[in-house]
């Protein structure tokens, strides 16, 4: 009958392609529409960002960040939710300016990664830029301040915004370690631990590296899919340690038995007919100086 179809269609869950092996009958991303069809509408994220198409938009000035520099009193949950590792914040940190139009809360971050080679580390970030992936992405997303909660952003057409940024292997960072530590404690899908809160700015790039960015419309990068997501993906990439980067990929999709979490990405999506614009931060603003010696020389060729 119509109803039994219709409930065999959505009654697979969605999964990675790296757990089809043991997870046969899970829809893996080419397949996610069918549990939602959002997942194949045009504003699909991640994607691959070409450099020399993106559109310099002065208006893209250095975001504000409202409290990222400062520890919350209370605990962070750390949970493994079966797809990634996510963590929640106890106090509310908030972005505007950078093109937003108001002020956004941070509610969660996650990460997706690749797997470790036998001597090199798969790259697993979501987007791309000219093709080129690195080993992890971290999201830090946000809804607007007025708003209770994600399934309230959903209702808002710019209700969601997401902050990502790349991960690649280089040196040691201990200002992850009170992080990567508690993954230990959240091996399995459903394990919730709690964590000593951090200053968001610790597990970011420097300061004058976040006023270079990408942004574009999109979606969120699991089922459902939704679109309406405001996206800002920053250049400067964090490094972590190969150890450190390889310790993610040590959590389990499921139980006891199950595969290892890795390759938790989403591959690209088409772009479509979308545009993404570029902060343009790390174009040189000509000094007074130089114009006005420019205008002077230009004036001295004219008149030969």
């Amino acid at each position: 009958s119509v109803t039994f179809l219709s409930l065999f269609a959505c009654g697979g869950h969605w999964c990675y392609q790296s757990q089809k092996y043991k997870e046969p009958n899970c829809e893996e991303p080419r397949r996610w529409y069918l549990i939602n069809t959002t997942c194949k509408e045009s504003k699909q994220s991640p994607i691959n960002i070409v450099t020399k198409d993106v559109i310099y938009d002065n208006s893209l000035k250095p975001l504000n960040f409202e409290g990222y520099d400062v520890k919350g009193p209370s605990k962070w949950n750390i949970e493994n939710n079966g797809h990634t590792v996510k963590v929640t914040f106890s106090t509310t940190p908030k972005i505007g300016g950078g093109g937003l139009r108001g002020k956004y809360k941070a509610v969660e971050l996650h990460f997706h990664w690749g797997v470790k080679d036998i001597n090199y580390y798969l790259p697993g970030s979501e987007h791309s830029i000219d093709g080129e992936k690195t080993a992890m992405e971290m999201h830090i997303v946000h809804i607007k301040e007025e708003l209770a909660d994600m399934t309230e952003a959903k209702k808002n057409e710019n209700g969601i915004a997401v902050l990502a940024f790349f991960i690649e292997v280089g040196d040691e960072n201990k200002k992850y370690a009170t992080l990567i530590n508690e993954l230990d404690n959240v091996k399995y899908k459903g394990n919730v631990g709690q964590m000593d809160p951090l200053p968001l700015f610790s597990l970011l790039p420097n300061e004058e590296d976040l006023a270079k960015y990408y942004r574009y419309r999109g979606s969120l990068t699991t089922p459902d899919c939704h679109e309406g997501v405001i996206w800002t993906v920053f250049e400067k990439p964090v490094a972590l340690s190969l150890a450190q980067v390889s310790q993610f990929s040590m959590l389990h999709f499921g139980g006891n038995n199950s595969t290892y979490m890795a390759e938790n990405f989403r591959p690209v999506q088409p772009l479509n007919d979308r545009s993404i614009y570029w902060s343009g931060a790390s174009l040189p603003r000509p000094s007074a100086r130089v114009l006005v010696l420019l205008s002077v020389l230009t004036y001295i060729l004219s008149s030969l």
